[in-house]
């Protein structure tokens, strides 16, 4: 055999399936070539499905490492949270403190100012009681009463004598009217709190006019603690 027949003969068993099943099947070699063949094609499908295999192993892993990547950012949220929240419960804890401490020095100053500048009922029942004791000999304890929802400033009795009044920085005509009002409240609800003498009474650091004209109308006695404003009157 020449050397260019073997060169075509074998370049038609490599390229020529046909040609190359013809010559094994006359050689008797034809199914084991078909059951290679099919063993090779197989091979080569497993091979492509290991292939695909890696490529989701891989996306797999990279899901993973992305799930670890935001499960780490998440701690690292959740730990400024921790801090930032003990940051808070301090400065609670520091204004509590400061609010405390501001608590008890206000009502250290509060009550240094009661002392110095008393309120001014408390003022004007020790100012009243003291004129009457001292100018007409009436001992009496002035109090506070309420009627009817109504709060009276300055109530108090002695014997027969009644006092009720009214103290205020601002002495205006409103106030003047307002008393006469309670006085006839009582009259009408508790009548027993009234004796046979009354003294009505005002007790004002400032007064307008007007209501000092008022007053002296209806024979209320209006002072402070320089004095009388309008005449004292016991009513009978």
């Amino acid at each position: 055999m020449s050397a260019n027949l073997k060169r075509e003969f074998l370049s038609l068993l490599e390229k020529d399936t046909e040609f190359r099943y013809a010559v094994a099947g006359y050689l008797g070699l034809s199914e084991i070539l078909k059951k290679m063949d099919a063993l090779i094609e197989e091979q080569h499908k497993l091979w492509e499905n290991q292939n695909k295999l890696w490529e989701n192993q891989n996306r797999l892993w990279e899901e993973v490492k992305a799930l670890r990547e935001g499960q780490n950012k998440l701690w690292e949220v959740i730990e400024k949270l921790i801090v930032y929240q003990k940051q808070i419960l301090e400065e609670e804890r520091r204004i509590r403190f400061e609010n405390e401490l501001f608590s008890e020095e206000q009502e250290r100053i509060m009550n240094m100012l009661r002392r110095l500048f008393p309120p001014i009922e408390e003022e004007a029942r020790d100012v009243i009681s003291y004129r009457l004791e001292k100018e007409l000999g009436i001992g009496i304890k002035l109090d506070k009463a309420f009627i009817g929802g109504e709060e009276i400033n300055i109530y108090g009795v002695s014997g027969e004598v009644c006092v009720v009044g009214e103290a205020t920085v601002k002495l205006r005509a409103s106030l003047v009217e307002e008393l006469e009002e309670k006085i006839e409240l009582i009259k009408k609800e508790k009548p027993e709190l009234l004796k046979p003498k009354l003294i009505k009474v005002i007790y004002a650091d400032y007064s307008v006019p007007r209501a000092l004209e008022l007053a002296s109308n209806y024979n209320i006695w209006v002072l402070n603690w320089k004095g009388d404003l309008t005449p004292r009157k016991i009513i009978q």
